[in-house]
């Protein structure tokens, strides 16, 4: 059976850690509020430091934490130990389309350098470099739009009354469901693999505007949409990371990775995105 160890158990992780479970994996997850509370049948949830066992055992192990000002946490603690371990054969990290910067609309794909134009994406690239240094096993580095999902989409937001509808001509970005990023993690799992890194983009098949998916999610729900909100008079208002999100502008392409992964997306737009994640939220259907 394959052993599937994955650092971290968040939103991400856990969506993953599910659907290889129910692929036949043997899988562990580290949490740093590791209790019996978040611990799904068939996963084994343990503390992020004392994962040493779990490495030897693994398979197959999935990264999800991000990098911050010392590093990646995981390689910090662990990189001697995934070096050594005998039984291991493929490594997959979740990083961020972000690492491709401002292209001012224009289109990125999976061969395109990074280009980090922040202090974070900075730290993702460096990641992205420290995990392709084990080069005796299949690396596949994920870069991830913005992800979306259940209790995690502008349903929730609308419904708080924190959606704003920011109008930027020409400003488009990019998004990946929970789901898809379990689909697309487990095809990468269950192909044949070689050693040496890959690359592939999980955005999906439409970038658009944040606005148009307010008015979607908006009429969804049968409320009315925030008033539009010029870019200019929205920005005060912002987070630095907010601000440091709209500074950049891209389209991410997928081709590649769609058809070296054998997949389509179960969600090529935000509308079938948003539709499902409704469904779900009203018990007419769990994805």
């Amino acid at each position: 059976m394959p052993d599937l160890l994955i650092f971290g158990f968040g939103y991400s992780g856990r969506a993953v850690a599910l659907a290889a479970r129910d692929a036949g994996f043997r899988v562990t997850a580290t949490s740093r509020h590791a209790s019996a509370q978040n611990q799904p049948i068939g996963i084994s949830i343990i503390g992020f430091d004392a994962a040493a066992d779990a490495i030897g055992s693994a398979t197959h192990i999935l990264s999800t934490a991000a990098p911050d000002d010392q590093g990646d946490p995981v390689l910090a603690l662990y990189a001697a130990q995934i070096a050594a371990a005998k039984n291991l054969t493929w490594i997959g990290y979740l990083s961020t389309t972000g690492v491709y910067g401002n292209r001012d609309g224009g289109w990125v794909d999976e061969d395109t350098p990074p280009a980090p134009q922040s202090p974070r994406a900075g730290r993702r690239v460096a990641a992205e470099a420290a995990w392709s240094k084990f080069s005796d096993v299949c690396v596949d580095i994920f870069r991830l739009a913005g992800i979306y999902g259940p209790g995690r989409s502008m349903f929730d937001d609308l419904r708080e009354g924190s959606a704003r509808r920011v109008v930027k001509p020409g400003h488009l970005f990019g998004r990946i469901h929970r789901d898809d990023i379990a689909q697309g993690v487990l095809a990468a799992m269950r192909r044949p693999t070689s050693p040496g890194v890959s690359i592939f983009n999980f955005s999906d098949d439409e970038p658009a505007a944040s606005a148009d998916v307010v008015v979607e999610a908006a009429t969804l729900l049968g409320v009315a949409p925030p008033s539009p909100v010029a870019f200019a008079d929205a920005i005060p208002a912002m987070s630095p990371m907010a601000r440091s999100f709209w500074a950049e502008n891209r389209r991410v392409a997928n081709q590649k990775t769609k058809a070296e992964l054998g997949i389509n997306w179960k969600y090529p737009t935000y509308r079938e995105g948003l539709r499902a994640i409704l469904a779900e939220e009203r018990g007419e259907g769990s994805l």
